[in-house]
């Protein structure tokens, strides 16, 4: 195979509802199209060397230096000023590849969503900390920058952000908004964070929470009357905090508890399921709010009761994974068999739908 230009490569992917291009040294491109790869047969396999002159002449389009140190590297750029990208190129079998992920450049409303109105509010709220959770691909970026964009929109107010990579770009509006990228602009989230608090921020987006030094900083910008947004990686909304607690040493843990306990407002986790049809995805949300039992729950170390609370909490906004399952169901918006394919008690999900044997003789 000839060398080829990867953005246009990439652009195609795009117009045929991509969101995702691997490529590999001998194998087709391969695109991710509604969850599903698809190799791109029209195209040949890459060669070693085809594939190396092909990534170069994409670091020259976008004037970017992979360092010399390193065996896989994170970066991301704008293609004619419809996507982003969120690329990572590395090496597998001594040989190059690489994975871009497509990212439209407009930044899509909280009600463009299909999310809660609650997500709305919670991006109004002028202290405190919200944490965002999914597996990767889940749309927490998508969201997140929803919520930076409703206060953007509506707030005269300085958002600062710190990402790796940044993938929306932000125009100001009644904010100001400075986005810093790792590497770049910051050489890490805790950096990022330590000087943040010098830079007069109202709100602060955390790309992602997963040392401690990081949530020790976010803690302490969420207490002093900063609202701070960020990713975590938990399966459910009720053990993120857990998650947060056990990074720190046993004997910090419990001071570590009622900080958390003070500031935490809200965890958001998130999936994509499968639309009906196929042609799609549906956001299918998790929302614990912190309701003042879960706050002591917190701060007396109960944390394994946390997830009991999540079916009494309804009147507060808060849902638990699986009734966001049964109510996207009952809306049409995903299939039962996903439901049950996502749920974490079938029994829960018999209960409410109906067993499953029923679905498939549908």
């Amino acid at each position: 195979m000839a060398v080829i230009d990867i953005s246009k490569l990439i652009l195609h992917a795009y117009q045929l509802n991509a969101s995702d291009v691997h490529l590999s040294t001998n194998e087709n491109p391969v695109f991710r199209i509604f969850g599903e790869l698809k190799r791109l047969k029209e195209v040949e396999p890459f060669s070693s060397n085809d594939l190396q002159k092909s990534l170069e002449i994409l670091f020259g389009q976008i004037g970017f230096t992979p360092p010399t140190n390193k065996k896989e590297v994170d970066f991301s750029f704008g293609v004619k000023d419809l996507i982003r990208i969120r690329a990572n190129v590395y090496f597998e079998r001594r040989n190059y590849a690489a994975a871009f992920r497509i990212i439209t450049k407009k930044i899509r409303k909280l009600a463009d969503l299909n999310v809660p109105i609650l997500l709305r509010e919670l991006a109004e709220r002028d202290r405190g900390m919200i944490l965002v959770s999914g597996p990767t691909g889940s749309g927490k970026s998508t969201t997140i920058a929803a919520m930076i964009e409703h206060v953007n929109e509506s707030k005269p107010l300085h958002i600062l952000t710190i990402e790796d990579p940044v993938e929306y770009v932000f125009e100001n509006k009644m904010s100001i908004i400075h986005q810093r990228e790792l590497g770049l602009d910051t050489l890490s989230f805790a950096d990022g964070l330590k000087y943040a608090l010098r830079q007069d921020p109202d709100v602060i987006l955390v790309g992602e929470m997963r040392d401690l030094d990081t949530m020790e900083l976010a803690l302490t910008a969420a207490e002093t009357g900063h609202l701070v947004l960020a990713t975590i990686h938990t399966n459910s909304a009720p053990t993120a905090p857990e998650r947060v607690i056990d990074v720190f040493p046993a004997h910090q843990q419990k001071q570590v508890g009622l900080q958390l306990a003070n500031s935490l407002i809200a965890v958001i986790y998130q999936r994509l399921v499968r639309q009906v049809g196929g042609k799609g995805f549906a956001p299918v949300l998790e929302i614990m709010m912190v309701t003042d039992a879960i706050r002591n729950l917190i701060r007396e170390g109960k944390l394994h009761q946390i997830e009991s609370l999540m079916d009494t909490g309804k009147k507060y906004g808060m849902i638990s994974f699986d009734y966001a399952l049964i109510d996207a169901v009952k809306q049409k918006k995903i299939s039962k068999e996903d439901a049950f394919l996502y749920c974490r008690s079938v029994e829960k999900m018999t209960k409410e739908l109906g067993p499953l044997t029923e679905a498939l003789r549908e």
